[in-house]
This record gives C-alpha cells, sequence and structure tokens, in this order.
C-alpha cells in the first residue's frame, strides 16, 4: 500500500534550545537558508507523499506563513528581477497539500498522533518527527516507505547510538532480516543501561498503520506522564512485530543545540553559495584551536 499522508509532529516547546526557540519555533530555526522544518517536508515530497499535517500549538502560525504564498514578497521580487528567488519562494508554497491541527496541551508524542485520527482515516501514514531532520541522496521516509510495502508491518526508523544517548531514547528488541532491515519484537523508552535490549534506538520516522490508534487509546500515561507512541509501538512489535530500517542518511537533533551547529556545518559545505568561503573558514579557524 502506497503512503500518501503524513504528521509532522511540531508542539514541543524546545526548551533545550532557549532562548533561541523562546519567540520563533525551533522548527523554524535555519539550517543554512531554509528552516528545519522544510527539509522535513520536503522529504516527505520526495517519498512521494502528497498530505501533510503539521501538529502545531500556540505561537506556531509562523510555520503556516512559511508555506504559505506572501503575494506582497513575491511582487517584489517579480519587479526587481529576482527571478530565481522568486521561485524558490513559490516552490515552497506548492510543496504539498499541507494542513495545520493545533495540540492545545502538550501532552506527548503520542497524544499529538491521536489527534491526526480524522486526518488520517483508514489509511496507513508516515511520522516523521518535528526535532529531526534528516539529511540524504535517498529521503529516509522513502526507504521506511518501501519496507513497508514489502513487509507490510508498521515500520520504525532506527540508528545505533551511544550508551549515553541510549538512555536518552528508546531501545529496540531487534534480529536482522537483510542489509539494514531488523524484525522488532519488543522496545523500550528511556531504559536503564540494564534495561536495554540495544543500543539501537526509533529516530526520527515510522510508518504506521491506523491500528495504531486504537491502540494509543488504551495506553497508559509514561514518561514525563505523558502519552508516549513508543509505548504504544511496543505493544504493537509484542503482538504483531515491527520492521525497523538503518537509514541511510545523516540525521541532526534540531532541539539539541550541538545538533543544530553540526547542521549548518554540514549542510553549508554541501551549499553551492557558502561550500568555499565556509570550507576556507574552518580550515583557518583549524589551526588556531
Amino acid at each position: 500500500m502506497e503512503i500518501k499522508k503524513a504528521i509532522i509532529p511540531a508542539a514541543g516547546l524546545g526548551t533545550r534550545v532557549l532562548p533561541a526557540s523562546k519567540a520563533l519555533p525551533k522548527e523554524m530555526l535555519p539550517i543554512v537558508d531554509k528552516p528545519a522544518i522544510q527539509y522535513i517536508v520536503e522529504e516527505a515530497v520526495r517519498a512521494g507523499i502528497t498530505d501533510i499535517l503539521i501538529i502545531t500549538n500556540r505561537g506556531k502560525a509562523v510555520i503556516e506563513d512559511h508555506f504559505d504564498h506572501s503575494i506582497e514578497l513575491e511582487n517584489m521580487l517579480k519587479e526587481r528581477g529576482k527571478t530565481d528567488v522568486l521561485t524558490e519562494v513559490q516552490r515552497v508554497a506548492d510543496l504539498a497539500n499541507i494542513y495545520y491541527l493545533r495540540q492545545k496541551e502538550t501532552r506527548g508524542l503520542g497524544d499529538a498522533v491521536l489527534r491526526a485520527r480524522e486526518f488520517v482515516g483508514d489509511e496507513s501514514f508516515a511520522v516523521l518527527y518535528g526535532d529531526d531532520v534528516i539529511v540524504g541522496e535517498i529521503p529516509a521516509i522513502g526507504e521506511l516507505c518501501s519496507a513497508f510495502e514489502e513487509h507490510g508491518k508498521c515500520v520504525v526508523g532506527i540508528k545505533e547510538v551511544t550508551d549515553e544517548q541510549i538512555v536518552k531514547y528508546s531501545s529496540m528488541k531487534l534480529a536482522p532480516l537483510s542489509e539494514k532491515i531488523f524484525a522488532i519484537d519488543d522496545m523500550i523508552e528511556k531504559p536503564s543501561l540494564a534495561e536495554k535490549f540495544s543500543n539501537y534506538s526509533v529516530l526520527g520516522r515510522c510508518v504506521l498503520t491506523p491500528e495504531i490508534f486504537q491502540v494509543l487509546e488504551h495506553t497508559p500515561l509514561g514518561v514525563g506522564n505523558e502519552l508516549q507512541l513508543t509505548d504504544a509501538m511496543r505493544t504493537i512489535a509484542r503482538t504483531e512485530g515491527m520492521i525497523g530500517v538503518d537509514f541511510s542518511g545523516t540525521r541532526f537533533d534540531m532541539g539539541n543545540k550541538f545538533g543544530m551547529i553540526k547542521a549548518n556545518i554540514e549542510v553549508g559545505l554541501k551549499h553551492p553559495e557558502v561550500a568555499p568561503e565556509l570550507r576556507a573558514y574552518i580550515k583557518e579557524l583549524a589551526q588556531t584551536l
């Protein structure tokens, strides 16, 4: 079954990147010349997804503005002959059918997904976490969609992380099926090192069937007194099994200050406008370290 709908939860408060996120949503913080959330939307579009629901909350209307037409700006660019920039601005507004829904209380990722039930209907769908930008030749969510079509089970994007990181994320109990494809039959959110199954963690992407909604309705509140999507996925993993895909792109945690810096450096080194200057600057700076 081809995946055409996606949810991007973007209602978090961004406390780890304050004060930058006090007045500007962390999803709108730039990576070179585009806000983080644009990279996520573009990834979904490249994977063939046509309808995207962004879960927001109070103070995030600027996200809607970014993916809308700005007639005054477009007319100004046209009058000044800045056709390249005009084309890019117009392209952003026409990337996909983008809808918005407010999560009036920040009650966890599971709650955000549950609120998308009417949008999803009886279709399987993708979830792209608003904190995670994944850059690569192949769209990461596209790799998950391919695995879903092949195996017919819920799919999570996974990466191997350090012990220091695993206690902050989730841990997968898994077995290899083929190159970068795993069978998952259990998982745990924010485990202690004694509880972890492996150092593979869900990072930023999943493809879910509509059965997840019924599971979420019967899932008790978990870590942080929030409805954890991982807890609901754990139920599915234990009863039906899931698929894990070790995706090929590079993930940047945009809810983390160091992740933001890494994203700007690595993307900047590949950006045609700034790469030569940035490379020369880094080489010069390195000599002083």
